[in-house]
């Protein structure tokens, strides 16, 4: 780990910060303003009927005054596949960060396409229905270990594709995708999109029965950490957790494309990759419902508005803020964008802060050679595991240890990238 970064908290928050940190609570208003917390009684064949969170978290409502229109989202992952009914119309030219053949629309997983359709499938075609279908999406693509292992790539992969996300017209960046080694490239490289006005939004992994180490980029203090979350507003139980969450998302019970054909969709836990594109959605339709504010602004509310019960200013390590609810303001008006140059993430003054989006420029997307880190060396010196136990805490407001449930975890065993 380079200096200062062992020593760097995640956040700094003044008022009853990380020394408070509380267990997963499902709040008894959860996802929404009123929750709907009925779940089906029967799953449906129609991969609509299966998006249980929209409902909950009022989509329908939400989209008569917010669609996430002009907004777009770097998704940083396997490609993006722009022929899917869903996808039609939704995909732009974007970035392929791998330095193998194709290009970032081929989509060697499914993966990256399950996420474009969480944040903007149009559900065309029975397809998945994005929570902002206004939203557009620049696919940026990179490697996981299979690929990595069947074909020469770029090993600043990861790197390579943030800056070139950060020097794009997407205000958002959502990678659902985590690694356990850090390497200084990759941090400067979420610096620098902070220092472009952007949200970056991550998973925090899908891991914390298995040790429970810190992931990246999800643990950079300038990029969001995503849990994911069950119908009922619980955390899951693989999801990591510790100082790296800062907001929680739905995750569990969420269809994806089986494969990289994309003849069916599997059915399954989205994990904390659906959980990260599904808060990237969010903060698409808040943006585009106030085009005017900094990224700043936009997370403060999302922060603000989140579903807990707890108090304000207390980060739970399961949640954090906890649930997000975009509803909350997009319906209701509610959160308070607070200073527009200040990250609520550090409570420091950021660059870049303007609400208009950066010229897009995928040419000057490649970093300096003296931005590139030794990623051995980095390895060696990144297996501490995030704070906290195992226990799963409050739910409903009273104690109760949430039952792990075999087989449920969506884990992809990655040697060095999980997604």
């Amino acid at each position: 780990m380079p200096a200062g970064m062992s020593q760097t908290r995640k956040r700094h928050l003044s008022v009853r910060s990380r020394g408070r940190l509380l267990g997963a609570v499902a709040v008894g208003a959860a996802w929404s303003m009123g929750f709907v917390g009925a779940a089906p009684s029967a799953i449906a064949a129609d991969v609509h009927s299966k998006q249980w969170y929209l409902n909950a978290m009022q989509a329908e409502e939400m989209w008569k005054v917010a669609t996430g229109e002009g907004v777009k989202v770097a998704v940083i992952d396997s490609g993006v596949n722009p022929s899917t009914p869903s996808l039609q119309g939704q995909v732009l030219k974007g970035f392929d960060a791998t330095g193998a053949e194709g290009d970032e629309h081929d989509d060697y997983r499914g993966h990256g396409t399950t996420m474009a359709e969480l944040i903007a499938g149009t559900g065309e075609g029975g397809g998945l229905r994005g929570l902002a279908p206004g939203a557009k999406i620049l696919p940026m693509r990179i490697t996981d270990t299979e690929f990595q292992n069947e074909h020469s790539v770029n090993a600043k992969d990861s790197e390579d594709a943030i800056r070139a996300a950060a020097d794009s017209d997407a205000r958002i960046i959502s990678m659902s995708w985590s690694s356990e080694f850090p390497t200084q490239g990759e941090r400067e490289a979420a610096e620098y999109a902070q220092s472009k006005g952007k949200l970056f939004f991550a998973s925090v992994g899908n891991t914390a029965q298995e040790g429970n180490k810190k992931r990246y980029p999800a643990s950079y203090p300038e990029v969001i950490g995503v849990s994911s979350a069950d119908r009922d507003g619980k955390v899951a139980e693989y999801s990591q957790n510790g100082t790296v969450v800062d907001i929680a998302a739905p995750g569990n019970e969420i269809p994806r494309w089986c494969d990289e054909t994309f003849q069916a969709y599997c059915d399954g836990d989205g994990g904390t990759s659906a959980a990260t594109a599904i808060a990237s959605a969010s903060a698409a339709l808040v943006w585009s419902a106030h085009p005017d504010w900094t990224a700043n602004q936009v997370l403060n509310v999302l922060f603000d508005t989140a579903g807990r019960d707890w108090e304000k200013g207390t980060l739970s390590k399961y949640l954090g803020h906890g649930l997000i609810r975009p509803s909350m303001n997009i319906l209701k008006g509610k959160g308070d964008p607070g200073d527009p140059d200040v990250s609520p993430l550090t409570q420091e003054k950021t660059a870049g802060s303007t609400a208009s989006p950066a010229a897009s420029a995928p040419a000057s997307s490649q970093p300096d050679e003296k931005k590139q880190a030794d990623d051995a060396a980095m390895a060696g010196s990144s297996t501490e595991k995030a704070e906290g136990d195992s226990q799963l805490g409050l739910i409903l407001g009273g104690v109760a240890v949430v039952v792990v449930l075999a087989g449920a975890a969506f884990v992809i065993a990655r040697k060095r990238r999980t997604a």
